[in-house]
């Protein structure tokens, strides 16, 4: 009983500093209430989000941030429709921490908001939350005229990983701006159905090498052997980090008919190809590997060469 009147206490000396006419002490009076890290802070923080300084505001957002529930949510979409450009940026940060689904009934009807910006931070606070009721804003997300939007709006669906969505997502593959159908590839991982699969293969020929690298590392998590012939194709890709995935893959589907393929990264320049084609060598298992792990076995990089002994003791084992 002592300990809690004595914390309550300090919250209470702390709380008269928020009235201070110094914007100063008042922003210094949020950041220890929020070092505090209770409940009883929070009515509080909130009330210094409408504070007549920018800074304590700024501060305020910020403190939210450590915090969870319905309450902070309020806040923090107030926070969103601030004259100061730093307290909009600090609020949609802080809505991104939120975990509680609760927090998602003042939120959700900002997706529909005039201002771009709002719409995105709706969407991005909404997607850790994972609230049912979620799925339909993020789908209308998905045709925002804005890519920022889109962007944000494929995180609350993916996140959700529900077949529901799942043509909504797959249409956002052919997105016009590759940031859009990058994220939209990423968020295909859930499904093993065969319209994800081939959106991943599709994806795997785009024309930007950034979606194809997803595509390439998204193929080989799903376990989609359909993909194995297009991964061994981006085998000679201009794009080393697009080489170096499709590598990755290639060993996670134990493509036994991609090891010449694969083989040739060992002699690669760059050490992240050759570790990478050790280990995935070591994931197929497979003795036709082992002449070119051997070859390896004093490789001027001291990661390739820990990766070959792994790759052999599993061949050989």
């Amino acid at each position: 009983m002592i300990e809690h009147f004595e914390a309550y206490s300090d919250l209470e000396e702390i709380a008269e500093k928020l009235s201070d006419a110094d914007p100063t002490i008042r922003r210094i009076a949020v950041i220890e209430l929020a070092d505090e890290a209770s409940v009883e802070a929070v009515p509080l923080i909130v009330k210094a989000i409408g504070d007549e300084s920018a800074e304590v505001r700024l501060q305020a957002a910020i403190a939210l941030g450590e915090f969870d529930g319905i309450e902070a949510a309020k806040a923090l979409v107030i926070g969103l429709h601030d004259a100061d450009p730093k307290v909009v940026q600090a609020a949609s940060d802080s809505l991104a921490e939120l975990k509680d689904p609760k927090a998602a009934t003042p939120i959700l009807p900002l997706t529909s908001h005039n201002n771009e910006f709002v719409r995105a931070a709706a969407l991005r606070g909404l997607k850790e939350l994972r609230h049912p009721d979620a799925l339909a804003n993020g789908i209308i997300g998905l045709s925002d005229e804005v890519a920022a939007v889109r962007v944000q709006a494929i995180g609350v669906v993916g996140y959700l990983q529900t077949e529901e969505a799942l043509p909504a997502l797959i249409n956002a593959c052919r997105d016009k701006e590759a940031i859009v159908r990058r994220t939209a590839i990423g968020s295909l991982a859930f499904s093993s159905s065969v319209h994800a699969a081939n959106a991943l293969i599709a994806a795997l020929k785009d024309e930007d090498w950034s979606v194809r690298e997803i595509a390439a590392e998204v193929a080989g998590k799903s376990g989609f052997d359909s993909a194995i012939d297009p991964l061994i194709s981006l085998l000679t890709d201009e794009s080393w980090q697009v080489h170096l995935k499709a590598i990755r893959s290639l060993g996670l589907l134990k493509a036994v008919k991609a090891i010449d393929q694969i083989a040739p990264a060992l002699d690669h320049e760059i050490s992240n190809l050759r570790k990478e084609a050790a280990a995935a060598f070591g994931e197929i298992a497979n003795a036709a590997a082992l002449p070119y792990l051997e070859k390896l076995v004093d490789d001027p990089d001291p990661d390739v060469r820990k990766n070959v002994r792994w790759a052999l003791v599993k061949i050989k084992s």
